[in-house]
């Protein structure tokens, strides 16, 4: 599935779009940073409830496909901008991380 895909078929909003063809084949939750780092993947769907500008690196070194923020949680503009400068997919949802789960478990993401 592409992040396109994703946005749609999940009700997304988009926070910046990178790159819509990115390909999703996996996913991770969690919100603490250094677990996030070890054992997210490549390409994976980040779901997290976290906004500062440290989820961007986090994801930048991991390569993870794009960045879910839940509880539809604003970001500061920081976050943003340090996203478009390191081309990261950054969507956000009005669910919470369980329920967003839920919907990508039943993607078969």
């Amino acid at each position: 599935m592409t992040v396109s895909e994703l946005i749609t078929k999940a009700d997304l909003e988009i926070v910046n779009l990178a790159d819509a063809e990115r390909e999703i084949v996996g996913g991770y939750t969690g919100d603490l940073l250094s677990f996030v780092m070890g054992n997210v993947e490549t390409d994976n769907v980040w779901v997290t409830i976290m906004t500062n500008t440290n989820i961007v690196a986090v994801a930048s070194l991991a390569d993870v496909g794009c960045i879910v923020i839940t509880e539809a949680e604003e970001l500061p503009n920081e976050t943003v901008e340090s996203a478009k400068l390191r081309n990261i997919n950054i969507l956000k949802t009005k669910r919470n991380s369980y329920e967003m789960c839920a919907i990508l478990a039943g993607f078969g993401i």
